[in-house]
């Protein structure tokens, strides 16, 4: 019996490394995966000219399943389809040969392999030509300090949700706090990205908005979660945001781009949605918002019903804490 009470802090340090380095293999996966199977995967395209329905055959043939290729009327369509958000690139097909256009604000990436391509398209050297309808920003040609963004944008909001839950004890506080970080944070990130980095363009207040409400969303549920389920709450939000959310976000790539199914579960977890949303606002024009603006105010919402949940639960206990008077009861 007294070895092996002698031997269980032996057992707990074994546990714990092996606790440790089951973590650690999960967060090399999660970062590193992504990026070592990314290849195009039902990328939105289009293709419009004489000759669409053909580039659409050869494209499907040649790189089954990675394109999701739709036939526009005409070049002006086909713009518009990369205005709008709508599509990565397009195939323009003219008596002169094909012509590719690209979005390299939506991807850098599939910009890059839509541009190569076009040298395959075309017989003659060095290809079709390319042209880039919205690019990225003039001091982030290949979209690195953009897609550089989302980790210390939910590193930070976990840090301060921390700060707020280990700082803060009354629930009314910790809401004022939440609220006060998240519009200084937007304002701030908003500021250091388009002034000092300028890697964003775009309306000033429309960045620092969703930049907010990205916070937010990602703070919000963590306090909540930690209001309803104590300090398990807040590791429970950081390997959810911070091992899912964040490899999975798209953001030095695109969610087509990723295997799949876990693209389109990035885009379901606030990183995904912010990444997706801050494009939208910063180079379409708000074209494409709805889709991440509904989940970003989604988990807000979800965070503030944690924090209300929790905020019931804690009466409830201290309405039945021992020793606690209670009311005299009516005679």
């Amino acid at each position: 019996m007294e070895a092996a009470v002698k031997s269980s802090p032996v057992q707990r340090a074994v546990g714990v490394a092996l606790g440790a380095a089951v973590l650690q293999l999960v967060m090399i996966i999660a970062f590193s995966w992504p990026a070592v199977r990314s290849e195009p995967r039902d990328v939105p395209i289009v293709t419009a000219g004489p000759q669409a329905a053909a580039v659409a055959q050869r494209l499907d043939r040649e790189r089954p399943g990675a394109f999701e290729v739709t036939t526009v009327a005409d070049e002006a369509a086909a713009r518009t389809a990369l205005t709008e958000y709508d599509a990565y690139g397009a195939i323009v097909t003219t008596p002169a040969g094909p012509r590719v256009l690209v979005a390299s604000a939506a991807s850098p990436a599939v910009s890059q392999q839509l541009t190569q391509l076009a040298q395959r398209l075309s017989d003659a050297r060095p290809g079709a030509p390319v042209q880039d309808v919205v690019a990225t920003d003039a001091d982030d040609p290949r979209g690195s300090g953009f897609g550089s963004l989302a980790l210390p944008l939910i590193m930070s909001s976990l840090a301060a949700s921390a700060l707020i839950v280990f700082g803060v004890r009354e629930l009314a506080g910790r809401a004022v706090a939440l609220t006060s970080f998240a519009v200084l944070g937007g304002l701030g990130s908003a500021w250091l990205a388009q002034g000092w980095l300028s890697v964003l363009p775009g309306s000033y207040l429309a960045v620092a908005s969703v930049m907010g409400l990205a916070i937010l969303a990602v703070a919000a549920t963590i306090v909540g979660l930690a209001a309803l389920i104590g300090r398990a709450g807040i590791g429970l939000g950081a390997l959810t945001f911070l091992l899912l959310g964040n490899p999975l976000s798209g953001a030095a790539s695109a969610p087509e781009l990723l295997p799949q199914p876990w693209g389109e579960l990035g885009q379901l977890l606030p990183p995904g949605a912010a990444v997706t949303l801050l494009r939208s606002v910063a180079y379409f024009d708000g074209a494409g918002s709805t889709g991440p603006l509904v989940v970003l105010l989604g988990w807000t919402a979800a965070g503030l019903v944690f924090f209300g949940l929790g905020g019931i639960r804690s009466r409830g206990q201290d309405e039945t804490e021992p020793g606690r008077r209670e009311p005299a009861m009516a005679s």
